[in-house]
Parts: structure tokens; sequence; C-alpha cells
């Protein structure tokens, strides 16, 4: 599945961090993609070859790149296998199909198993300074549908979509801003771009990885037809008017989601494409013929023809996978679930796996300091109200009840693993101590109570804390009954209000929200490189402080200025990591940071350490037997290149005869 040996991946690994810690170096530092040399002779892929003898494909020679992308197989456990069969998985809204594009996890600059930053679609890319980054594209690639990928699409990307008001109202997505500076941009030939700016840049290559990518590419062929720069205007017109858009820019918007994938007509470059439109209940998925990476053996891969997604609720999705109705599980599963599914791993032919996480918190509390109720808002934003929600966590029961006592109590922040932990950062203010939370409700003046024991708010109404749920999880639920009981002692009412995802999130982007439970830190084994963004108002999808995020990812156009001081501290020590490049200086800051976040409490972890169960059909290889499933960086199964997946022979001739 790596495309290179362990040590070659360390070292490139090691590179790059030493080129972004001493990037006031004048030099160049090329990373190439190692397994792109020595083309073996090609073998046509049998779902592929009636079209190819229909004359509707060119044969395999011609559809790869000329310089392909070369996975070797040289890790136990892995080999190369052969192309056919359907591999089925479960989900629970039609909107997951955007999962494909995280697992499919084709991106210009990929993370590999170790976690270090490799070329993928690119087939080379240059840094100097830590500022200049010169991207060569693989010579011969092509889209989905077999037209060619080029600079022209890059630069369709910044000139027609990043710098068009219509289209980007903000202006450029914020990695491509450095303190509000744009990148110069220029195209060098048909395949090599260039972005530059005047300081170092360290969100952009971890942005082009992410799990949801920085897009800085577009179909330019085919979204030209719906540019008002390009199509003809009464054509254009006609268009707008049939999608009933409200004008061209909402018709391009709507035709260019990438990340939803879920326009069966735009062209990927991810491993497979969308052949449904919504709505469904059945999704099929197919090889995408043009794709960019080859076995040793001469096979294009993916190696599965096809991925069905089968739309599910959410509820009976474990129990369907004790069914053995799935092929790969790891979404809608719990490690809750995992002794029922290893019952049931008895009766059908599949394997029950525990990988591990890397998550701060497996639950997380998000006091919403934008809250829009002045009242509540001044209570959530008195740092001894935060204090007090999580020292009255009974966090040893929750882990013994719900976790049978294997998960680690703490607050939410990094991990043991992480050579930035200290004790004092997990353990700050999460001791199970009613007496000391009673103590700092007192001291904020919450002495009133009514009859039932509730403390009263200052305007006198009952403190009835309501925490928002994405309702999704009964470990959720099972995890906020266990706390309301504890926080009562200390004269909080708990109560939850469940809501489908968009509509919980909308909730808390409009300050409606008291809390909200998720789960914690996506990155809790960072080192001094790795971005601190995620402990700093940067993004509106922070649960904590939404509109705090809004307003930095906006470049100030949107949301509300952070003011409070602890938060306005944080958005000060991100920048300045984003300005140095010394490593012990990053540390320093990485510390005062974690200090800052243990003792503020801005968001209140209850476990973590928590593995997820993982179900592997039996007939489906190269799914690892131990790895680690996390959102960014991983991209939960992305980083494994489930394109490297095979059925066994059996299995691939049951599909070939369905």
């Amino acid at each position: 599945m790596a495309s290179c040996d362990s040590r070659r991946r360390s070292a490139s690994g090691f590179a790059l961090r030493a080129l972004l810690t001493f990037s006031s170096i004048a030099a160049v530092f090329t990373y190439a993609n190692l397994a792109s040399a020595a083309k073996p002779q090609m073998v046509e892929t049998p779902f592929l070859a009636p079209a190819v003898e229909r004359g509707e494909l060119p044969p395999v020679s011609d559809r790869i790149p000329d310089v392909p992308s070369i996975v070797r197989f040289d890790q136990p456990g892995r080999s190369a296998g052969k192309p056919g069969g359907d591999l089925e998985t479960l989900m629970a809204k039609p909107k997951d199909v955007r999962l494909m594009t995280v697992y499919g996890y084709a991106r210009l600059v990929a993370y590999d198993e170790d976690f270090n930053l490799v070329p993928d679609l690119l087939e080379r890319f240059e840094i100097k300074e830590g500022r200049i980054f010169t991207l060569h594209l693989r010579p011969g690639h092509k889209w989905s549908d077999g037209a060619p990928f080029t600079a022209e699409d890059f630069r369709y990307f910044w000139e027609d979509m990043s710098l068009n008001e219509a289209l980007a109202p903000f202006g450029p997505p914020k990695p491509l801003l450095v303190d509000g500076e744009r990148p110069k941009f220029e195209v060098i030939d048909e395949t090599t771009v260039r972005f530059s700016w005047s300081q170092p840049n360290t969100a952009f290559l971890p942005a082009l990885a992410g799990a949801a990518p920085l897009w800085i590419y577009r179909p330019s062929h085919y979204l030209k037809q719906f540019h008002a720069a390009y199509a003809d205007p009464k054509t254009l017109k006609a268009m707008v008017k049939e999608t009933r858009q409200r004008n061209w820019a909402g018709l391009h918007h709507r035709r260019d989601r990438q990340y939803r994938f879920d326009n069966p007509v735009l062209p990927t470059l991810q491993p497979w494409y969308n052949t449904t439109d919504l709505p469904a209940e059945r999704f099929i998925f197919v090889r995408n013929p043009f794709y960019h990476r080859i076995d040793e053996n001469g096979h294009q891969l993916p190696y599965v023809d096809r991925v069905i997604i089968k739309i599910a609720d959410a509820k009976i999705i474990p129990a369907k996978t004790g069914a053995s109705e799935t092929d790969l599980q790891a979404r809608y599963i719990r490690f809750d679930h995992f002794t029922f599914l290893k019952r049931a791993e008895k009766r059908h032919n599949f394997d029950v796996r525990l990988w591990r996480t890397i998550k701060g918190a497996q639950v997380a509390l998000y006091p919403n300091l934008n809250n829009r109720d002045p009242v509540w808002r001044e209570v959530l934003r008195d740092v001894r109200f935060r204090r007090a929600l999580s020292l009255a966590i009974d966090r040893h029961e929750i882990n013994q009840v719900i976790y049978y006592g294997l998960a680690r109590e703490g607050n939410n922040s990094v991990l043991e693993e992480s050579p930035l932990f200290r004790p004092e950062y997990r353990n700050g203010w999460a001791s199970f101590d009613l007496e000391k939370a009673n103590q700092l409700l007192d001291e904020m003046g919450l002495t009133e109570r009514d009859d039932r024991g509730v403390r009263l708010l200052p305007d006198g109404r009952p403190m009835e804390l309501i925490i928002d749920t994405a309702g999704e999880s009964t470990e959720e639920t099972d995890v906020l009954e266990l706390i309301s009981d504890s926080w009562l002692k200390a004269g909080v009412k708990l109560y939850s209000r469940p809501s489908q995802r968009e509509v919980f999130r909308n909730r808390v982007y409009a300050g409606e929200s008291l809390l909200s439970i998720w789960s914690g830190l996506s990155n809790a084994v960072p080192n001094a490189d790795t971005s601190p963004a995620e402990f700093a108002p940067t993004e509106q999808d922070q649960l904590q402080w939404s509109k705090f995020g809004k307003y930095y990812q906006t470049s100030g156009q949107s949301g509300v200025k952070p003011d409070i001081q602890g938060v306005v501290d944080l958005a000060t020590l991100h920048d300045a990591w984003r300005h140095t490049n010394d490593t012990e200086e990053r540390a320093r800051i990485w510390h005062e940071i974690l200090k800052l976040h243990s003792e503020q409490i801005f968001t209140i972890g209850v476990v973590n350490g928590v593995q997820r169960p993982v179900v592997v059909n039996n007939e489906l290889k190269n799914v690892p037997e131990v790895g680690v499933y996390n959102w960014d960086p991983g991209a939960a199964f992305g980083v494994y290149k489930p394109d490297t997946f095979w059925f066994t022979e059996a299995r691939r001739k049951r599909d070939q005869s369905q």
C-alpha cells in the first residue's frame, strides 16, 4: 500500500519538518514520488475491457499518466491483488456520499501511513524558504472523463473563481492567505504551477492533504459552461432558470461541489466516481478509468470495480453490520457495539478489529461563548462556571459504566503519545470534586435555588442547561445521563436536545445553543511543528466559539471579533506560532497554548483513548489489522489507500455473475 519503504517515508517526513523549521535558509527542497519509476507492462482491467473493445475508452496504457504513481507492497500483511468486485458499505444519509471523497483520498499532497506528507496527484513538488511552492503535475494525467488535467485547471480556480466576487465574496480560502496576503500565482508551463508568498505558509500543504481538502484546482473544461466569462449568455440564463438558481454563480456552485460528490457529471480525480443522482437510497461509485495509480504488476487501481453505498437509519447500522450486510464499516458503529459484533463474527464471514483513535476526547462538551442570551452568555464566559461543570463530572464512573474501564479519563487535550504532553494539561480541573464545584458556583453569586435544588440564574430563571446533540449516538446520551446525575448535585439541571446534524450545527452557529456535545480534538498527537489552529478561534465549525472562528475564517468580514481575553490570547499565540520557524520557539508557544487551554476549560473533555471497531469482510484483503482511525490527519480509511483493497477470486466471481 505504501509507495516506498518506511525508512524512506520517515526520511521524507523528517525532511519536510526540517524544511518548515529552517525555512529561512535559501534552499530548494524537492519531494518526488519515489514510486514513479520503471513503469511495468500494463494489464487491461477486465471491468473496462468491453468499453475498450467498443472504442469507448482508450487502452489502459493510454489512460494512465506518463509518470503514474506505482504502489509497491512491501509491508507485512499487504500484497498486490487483482481487479474486480463490488464493495458494499452503509451510510445513514444521502449526504454521506461525500465520504467517498474522504475514503478515496486522492490528494495533490497526501499523508502516508506514518503521517508524513508526500506527493500523490503531483509527481513532485519543490519548496523554497517555506514560502515558494512549485507543483509539478503528472504529464498525461486525465480527469475521469478523459480531459487533460493541466495547469489551466489551477489557473481557472485562482483567477476565475477565487478572485471573482460573485463566486468568492469573501476572497480566496483562508489557507491561501498569510496575514491577509494573497499568493502570487504563476503558470510555469502546462504541468507546472507556483504559489508564493513573502512569508512562510505552514498551512498550505496540510490543507491540501486534509480529509476535506483545500481544492486549488477545478475541472475547468466542465465548469466554464456555467461561468459568465465563458458561457453563451442566453444558454447560461436558460440553465439558471431551468435549475431554479438565483444567478449563474449559484448554478456554478451547485455544479462544482467537489467535496459533496453529489454531481455525477462532475469530473473527478478520485479512484471512484459517483453515478447516482440525489435523492436515492443506493449510490453506485464506479472505478475511474483514468486513475493515476497502478500496482507493480501493471494493474491500474483501484482494485475494486464499484463501491455501493446503501442508506439505512443510523440506529440500525450496527445491527445490519452484525448481519454481514456490509464489507467495510466503521462509521456509525462504536466501542459499545464491540461485544455484539464479536459474537456475530462467529456466525458471519467478517472480522472485527480495534483501531486506535487519536482524538483529544471521545466525547467533549462545548460551552457556546457566543450564545445570544445575554444572561447565559455572561455565565458561560465565567471561567469559574466552566471549571465547576468540569469538576462535577465523575469521569471514573463514566469510564467504568460505558467504556469498561478501558478509556483514559481527562480533559480534551493532547494525548500521552504527543511530545507536547504534560499530565497537568489533561488533568487540570478534571478530578471529580463536587465540593469545589459548588464552591465555585457560590463564588459567582449563584446561591439561590428553587425547591428542586436547582440554582437560579441572576435573572431568576432556573439553571436548566440544555445540551444540543446531533442525535446520532446513544453513546452521547448515555454519557449525558451520568453527567446529569452529578451536575444536579451541583445545582445544575441538564437536558439534552437531539436534532439532525445540520440543524445541530446551525443552532450553534446562530448562538441558540448553550452547550453542545461532540468529539474532541481531531489530532491530539501533535508535535511542535504541527499547527495549533484547533486550539485557537480559526474556524466556524469550532462549537465553543463559532462566531469568533468565522471572524478569522472570513478575515473579519463576518462573525464576531473575539472579546474574551483568553480567546484573544489564544489567537495571538496562534499567530506567533505561524510567524516563527524555530522549533524550540514553536514548542514554547505550544505549551503556553496548552496551559491556557487547560486553565480556561474552553472545552470539557470526558475520556479519551477509546478504540474504534472496524468490521472487515474476510474476503476483503489489504485492510490493516491494526490502524489509526482519525479524521484529519488520516481521512478515516483514506490514509490506508482503499484503492489498494482487493477481494478474493471467489468473491470477484460471485460479483461478476450477479
